[in-house]
């Protein structure tokens, strides 16, 4: 039996874990905290965004050839 789509859920469900869960602790109210985070959760998010789509491709490639 083909269980592949098993690795494709797991990863797509624990990247978007993470992305929530960056997205919640970036909710705290702090002036000075403020300005800094929202440039780490735009490279945070840019991560997640370049993870995704590498672990994808490198499971495509493991799987069809």
């Amino acid at each position: 039996m083909d269980f592949w789509w098993i690795a494709y859920f797991l990863i797509v469900v624990i990247s978007i874990a993470g992305l929530v869960g960056t997205i919640m602790i970036s909710r705290t109210q702090d002036e000075k905290y403020g300005s800094s985070t929202k440039q780490n959760l735009v490279r945070l998010t840019a991560i997640y965004a370049l993870l995704i789509l590498v672990s994808l491709v490198a499971l495509a490639l493991y799987v069809y050839i």
